[in-house]
């Protein structure tokens, strides 16, 4: 959460809404550990990750949601370490995402 922080307060003086999403849990192999967090904000911008690239397309969807309704979201993603090696990803397990605005 440290390093997205000062880019969180700069969209949030500029006057944008913006959506925090925290990995609050991890299952076997994950890429990034509990605790970090990837910022949305109202108009587009990111900074941070919670996965390596591997979800942050739709964690991305699910914030400009939550941007929109208030809404928060618990968002579980995994997948088995064999299949992740069959497909090219450089880990497997399963991630939980919660994503909340920032008040």
């Amino acid at each position: 959460m440290k390093e997205i922080v000062d880019e969180v307060e700069r969209w949030r003086e500029a006057g944008e809404k913006v959506v925090v999403a925290t990995v609050v849990a991890t299952r076997r192999s994950a890429p990034r550990p509990v605790g970090t967090s990837l910022a949305v904000s109202e108009s587009g911008k990111m900074c941070g990750s919670v996965s390596g690239g591997c979800v942050e397309s739709d964690v991305y969807e699910n914030a400009k949601e939550v941007l929109a309704t208030g809404v928060p979201k618990l968002l579980t993603y995994g997948i088995t370490d064999d299949l992740a090696w069959s497909v090219g990803l450089p880990c497997g397990g399963e991630i939980d995402v919660f994503v909340e605005a920032v008040e």
